[in-house]
């Protein structure tokens, strides 16, 4: 075992344990095999508008959160606020900084659901109404077999799965072992069996991500970390090389092994506020950006009382969206990572953090994402 391995298999040990990450979700790339995207040649900055101060507190079920205690209690590395595409603030805090690549976690799936749009409108992908095994036969046989392409980005595949972090035998941490001791996830994909019937219920499933990434390479004939480079990182305009986390094959970790900066997450948050468009580019497709952010069935909907969806917040493809008026739509990441985007008040903010106790029960505590919305939400009061 190389020194590598072993800080890999020490800091996959440690997830969801209640030990402390912000030196871990810096270097992840460094320690994994990883896969680089380097940064634009012309890149995209921001312009800098006029500076705001946080909201002293915010109101989350009644009480009164000090917005200091927050960021701290939640390891919070990185606060960064658009609005009309200017920064308004930005912090940085332990280990993050400007030029960090931090960890995505589940972000990542944001972006793996644009280049899904992207690879329809080059018309490499027909449609998601087809079947996924159409694309990527090796499913044949297992829970995604003969499932649609948009059942898998929404979320509702109908394979079994429990992504409970706190319990080492839930198949989320099963897969994570994958990274730690070498594997394939392609492999691991194929064993998931069904569970319900597909595109009845919304169950998060960090697989159906994974597949999604196996659809990408077998249609477009490139890695994801290519076609993504070609597509999307450059046409962005990133200020800074990002890492792609992979597995023993090269396969990149598409549900949430993404290292960038808390700029370049935001340059995705404001690309979809401007309906697929940025630095004088359309890059996704407008409707695609559209169907994206809106739930079209029962089971995609927001709010705590439908049965037939495993959270309260309502779900697209790969980008979750709140209950209210507003037309709010957010990538989140396990550990509190988050692009929140608010179209209403032309607001997006991004948020990066090691919360160390995230997971480590089923107590709402150790999550703490319904929380977080109810923060920037008082972020965007106060520029309205």
């Amino acid at each position: 075992m190389n020194f590598d391995r072993i800080d890999r298999v020490q800091s996959v040990a440690t997830l969801f344990s209640g030990a402390e990450q912000y030196e871990n979700f810096p270097r992840f790339y460094e320690f994994f095999p990883s896969t680089e995207m380097p940064a634009a040649d012309t890149s995209f900055e921001f312009e800098v508008g006029e500076t705001i101060s946080l909201p002293q507190n915010f109101t989350y079920k009644g009480s009164l959160v000090d917005v200091e205690t927050f960021l701290s209690d939640t390891d919070t590395s990185a606060v960064l606020v658009l609005q009309d595409g200017e920064v308004r603030f930005e912090r940085y805090m332990l280990t993050g900084g400007r030029d960090v690549q931090w960890l995505s976690m589940s972000v990542a799936k944001s972006f793996i659901s644009a280049l899904i749009g992207i690879a329809i409108s080059d018309g490499h992908i027909d449609n998601i109404d087809g079947p996924i095994t159409d694309y990527v036969p090796s499913l044949g046989g297992s829970a995604y077999d003969n499932v649609a392409i948009k059942d898998i980005l929404q979320m509702s595949s109908g394979a079994r799965w429990n992504e409970d972090y706190s319990d080492p035998d839930s198949d989320i941490n099963r897969f994570a072992r994958i990274f730690a001791l070498g594997g394939s996830m392609d492999e691991f994909a194929a064993t998931l069996t069904r569970e319900n019937e597909p595109g009845t219920f919304n169950r998060y499933n960090s697989t159906d991500t994974q597949v999604l990434g196996m659809l990408l390479t077998n249609a477009t004939g490139q890695s994801v970390t290519d076609y993504m480079i070609e597509k999307l990182w450059l046409p962005m305009g990133t200020e800074s090389t990002a890492y792609w986390l992979t597995d023993s094959s090269g396969m990149e970790m598409v549900f949430g092994g993404l290292n960038a900066t808390a700029r370049d997450y935001a340059k995705l948050g404001e690309m979809y506020r401007l309906g697929g468009r940025f630095n004088g580019e359309q890059i996704v497709p407008a409707n695609w950006v559209a169907a994206s952010i809106s739930p079209d069935a029962l089971h995609l909907m927001p709010g705590t009382d439908n049965p037939a969806s495993d959270f309260e917040l309502g779900y697209g493809y790969q980008w979750w969206v709140p209950e209210g008026d507003e037309g709010e739509f957010s990538a989140i990441g396990v550990y509190n990572q988050f692009i929140y985007v608010n179209p209403t008040t032309n607001t997006v903010i991004v948020k990066l953090s090691a919360y160390s106790d995230y997971g480590i029960d089923l107590e709402e505590s150790s999550y703490r994402e319904i929380e977080t919305f109810e923060f920037f939400r008082a972020i965007t009061d106060a520029l309205r």
